[in-house]
């Protein structure tokens, strides 16, 4: 168990990614007996062809709920079980909210069953919420599961190689980036890669992943996020140099692609309050190449530095640094940063 936990963290750091709490299967197995008793002497539990289960099919079903399955015939205990027992402890120990379960879409009945069991029989309270996150499985383009060129399941860490790889080719070939930071910024259009190419699409969905796709400078990716927000540093960085001051005041918009930048940035609070309430990350990332593509149309479109009006000026870059700060934040929420230049 250690050395698999010692090889997890390694690649979750590499993902900058990190859990509070490392909890298996067998800490919940501490809290089975009691339950199990529990079940038994509320009567939730009965004994059906020498398996103990507790019935939770309810009138309103469309289809068979098969009763959840708390111990076999011989006694011992199934996911269900271990299931249940861990949202004992977390009762104990978390009084939780809500508890969000990520896992393969395939899993739905078996959670359904989880969920009814531990609202019926009170391990946890009716109002805590239990949501099920379910999603889809990661293909390579032959539409099957993500393989290696040998054939094998493709490892996390040989796929965070390959895009570094791949990003560090792109890079060198743009020739943007002195060399000893070209590996650096790698990594980090890299993770932008690999996050942004598995949030955009809805959870519960299968996709392809394509390396050459995702590693993109161009279209709905990683990159081309970070290349956006890159290109709004380096005007805002450019205007500084040069002996720039703003105020931060937007001025009214001079055109239709100012317009339509303004009116994109604005659905910030509203887009960040809809993905939270659905657990839906695609829709941050949705938003997020929205703002992108309206940045880049309004870039191509004006003047931004070369504006001879110096109150028109200023209200461009205080527009540019509101839009900054929002992908930023958005990128942030999606687990990744930009770079400086790329």
């Amino acid at each position: 168990m250690n050395v698999s936990v010692t090889d997890l963290k390694k690649n979750y750091e590499r993902l900058s990614v990190d859990f509070d709490l490392w909890k298996g299967e067998a800490d919940a197995q501490a809290y089975i007996p009691d339950m199990v008793e529990m079940l038994k002497e509320k009567g939730f539990a009965h004994y059906d062809e020498g398996a103990l289960v507790v019935d939770v099919a309810e009138e309103t079903d469309k289809k068979e709920i098969p009763p959840c399955m708390i111990l076999k015939s011989d006694g011992a205990a199934l996911y269900d079980t271990t299931d249940l027992a861990t949202l004992v402890e977390r009762e104990k120990l978390y009084d939780p909210d809500q508890v969000i379960y990520v896992v393969d879409k395939r899993q739905e009945l078996h959670f359904v069953q989880v969920f009814r069991c531990a609202k019926k029989t009170g391990i946890v309270k009716p109002e805590t919420e239990l949501t099920f996150l379910g999603f889809g499985t990661m293909n390579g383009k032959d539409g099957k599961p993500f393989k290696t060129r040998e054939g094998g399941v493709m490892r996390l860490e040989n796929l965070i190689r390959e895009i570094d790889d791949e990003m560090y080719k792109k890079i060198m070939d743009n020739r943007t980036v002195e060399e000893e930071d070209a590996r650096r910024t790698a990594e980090e259009v890299g993770l932008a890669a690999i996050k942004y190419g598995d949030l955009s699409n809805q959870a519960s969905k299968d996709y392809i992943f394509d390396v050459d796709r995702f590693t993109s400078f161009e279209g709905n990716t990683g990159p081309y996020i970070l290349y956006t927000i890159v290109r709004i540093k380096s005007i805002l960085k450019k205007y500084a140099e040069n002996g720039g001051v703003f105020d931060g005041t937007i001025r009214p918009a001079e055109n239709d692609a100012e317009k339509s930048l303004m009116l994109q940035v604005v659905k910030f609070n509203e887009v960040i309050d809809n993905v939270y309430k659905e657990t839906a990350p695609h829709k941050l990332c949705a938003y997020i190449y929205d703002l992108a593509n309206d940045f880049n149309k309004f870039y191509h479109e004006t003047k931004i530095l070369a504006e001879e009006d110096e109150e028109k000026k200023k209200g461009y870059l205080a527009l540019l640094t509101l839009a900054k700060k929002v992908l930023e934040t958005c990128i942030d929420l999606l687990g990744f940063t930009a770079p400086e230049r790329m």
